[in-house]
């Protein structure tokens, strides 16, 4: 029997193939798109309300593990996304265009600030680009939000935010209390509901 391509329909939340050269196309306009924040907000439009290369699902695991792991979440994620879609050289192309463009483009970027630090409106542009991350930041959240069933997850969302949030206390110890928290009131859920 022949092995599924990776991005076969129903294969870990994939919904359709995507080709090498569209993985890396895609990350590349989001990388040079995104500035000043909500690349998760952008990723998800284009990955799956867009394309339909993965399920809502897929892509919400994936803003997870992004957000645990070390390192950028939305490099985590870009990297999740390109695994999922094509293994080991998806992730590779997701990578490349994510970082590599961008990276150039910042380069220039820094010149050009430093030469136009002084140019009357130019503070007002990037706090237009970055309320614009914001906002596509918050409709992520609003997304993830309206799938959560139930009163314990929003009890730690709410704990996780006056934590981190309000008291300051630094984000890594309070992840290391609230995922086995979370994990053990899903499955108490899970068993509730079974």
């Amino acid at each position: 029997m022949p092995e599924k391509p990776w991005g076969a329909a129903g294969e870990g939340g994939v919904k359709a193939e995507a080709r090498l050269g569209e993985i890396l196309l895609v990350f590349t306009s989001l990388g040079m798109a995104s500035f000043g924040g909500g690349l998760p907000g952008w990723m998800h439009r284009e990955v799956v309300v867009r394309r339909g290369w993965m399920t809502d699902e897929a892509f919400l695991a994936g803003v997870a593990l992004g957000q645990v792991l070390p390192g950028p979440n939305s490099i985590n994620l870009a990297l999740y996304i390109g695994q999922q879609l094509r293994g080991l050289p998806g992730a590779g192309m997701a990578f490349l265009g994510i970082l590599g463009p961008p990276f150039l483009f910042i380069l220039g970027l820094a010149l050009a600030y430093r030469w136009g630090a002084g140019l009357t409106g130019l503070a007002v542009v990037l706090g237009g680009v970055a309320a614009a991350g914001l906002a596509n930041s918050l409709a992520v959240a609003w997304r993830s939000g309206s799938r959560m069933r139930g009163l314990w997850p929003w009890i730690v969302v709410v704990a996780v935010f006056l934590a981190v949030g309000v008291l300051r206390w630094p984000m890594i110890p309070v992840v290391l209390v609230v995922v086995p928290i979370s994990i053990a009131l899903a499955w108490w859920a899970g068993r509730a509901d079974g």
